[in-house]
């Protein structure tokens, strides 16, 4: 298990990467690690995530209060944001905060990245919605976000950004990153005419693949209201999924049959 040293030298990382790809400027964005029940380390506030060092990360509770910060440190304003996601995620262990330029850009122009367009996509994405503006370091954001917690791992923010949240620090950056380039490759396919979707079917058929890999996660494959009911999925709905949504056993007798034939077509 990593130290605590050897986490904050992660997060200083994880900024250097955002910052270097471009996905933050000045001192936006903000990164944390969830270390236990109330324990949680943190960027702080007014400093460039590309130069930071394990000095700069604060340590902070369930409340976003501060345990430990060096001199002239503070936790990010937007620490309240992240202590949501915690506290209506359990299964979540970190969150990214940042600008990347083309998924900001659908943010402002308030267009959620719903369209099937590359199997990669459907299947560690599914869709991403927009949450409602809010006035940053506010609870107006926090409350924003968390009507799409229980069902997605990214969401944009709506004249804002974008933020990432998965088990392990790593696969919420790769969760921002994916993110970025979907939003990327979905702009320059619109400059080209428009893209051409993935059918419905196909886009069926890419969730049975994910539910076969048991990947971890909210996404629309095991979630999607409209899913569950035989529904176009949320790449046709807009990304405004709702409820609560678990499946009979008799849904879920038919999922694992799907999922023993995709298997067996993979050759498991």
């Amino acid at each position: 298990m990593a130290t605590e040293y050897e986490i904050k030298k992660q997060i200083c990382e994880i900024g250097k990467r955002i910052y270097n790809r471009g996905m933050v400027a000045s001192n936006d964005g903000n990164i944390s690690v969830k270390l236990n029940d109330n324990e949680f380390l943190c960027t702080p506030t007014g400093v460039s995530k590309g130069f930071m060092t394990p000095e700069y990360i604060c340590k902070v509770d369930a409340q976003g209060k501060v345990i430990q910060a060096y001199d002239g440190f503070k936790p990010s304003s937007e620490i309240k944001m992240h202590m949501r996601v915690y506290k209506e995620r359990p299964d979540v262990n970190a969150v990214v905060h940042a600008h990347p330029v083309y998924a900001t850009s659908f943010a402002i122009a308030g267009i959620p990245l719903t369209e099937p367009i590359m199997p990669e996509a459907v299947i560690a994405l599914g869709c991403v919605p927009i949450a409602e503006y809010g006035t940053p370091s506010t609870e107006e954001i926090p409350d924003a976000v968390s009507k799409y917690l229980q069902y997605f791992d990214a969401v944009l923010l709506e004249n804002h950004g974008a933020l990432a949240f998965s088990d392990s620090l790593l696969n919420a950056y790769h969760k921002m990153e994916s993110v970025e380039f979907y939003a990327q490759l979905l702009y320059q396919a619109k400059m080209l005419g428009g893209p051409k979707h993935l059918s419905e079917a196909q886009v069926q058929r890419l969730y049975e693949i994910r539910r076969a890999f048991g990947m971890k996660g909210k996404h629309p494959a095991d979630l999607c209201p409209n899913n569950k009911q035989g529904k176009p999925s949320c790449h046709s709905c807009g990304g405004n999924c709702s409820g609560n949504c678990h499946g009979s056993s008799a849904e879920e007798d038919i999922i694992a049959q799907i999922t023993k034939n995709v298997l067996a077509q993979l050759g498991k």
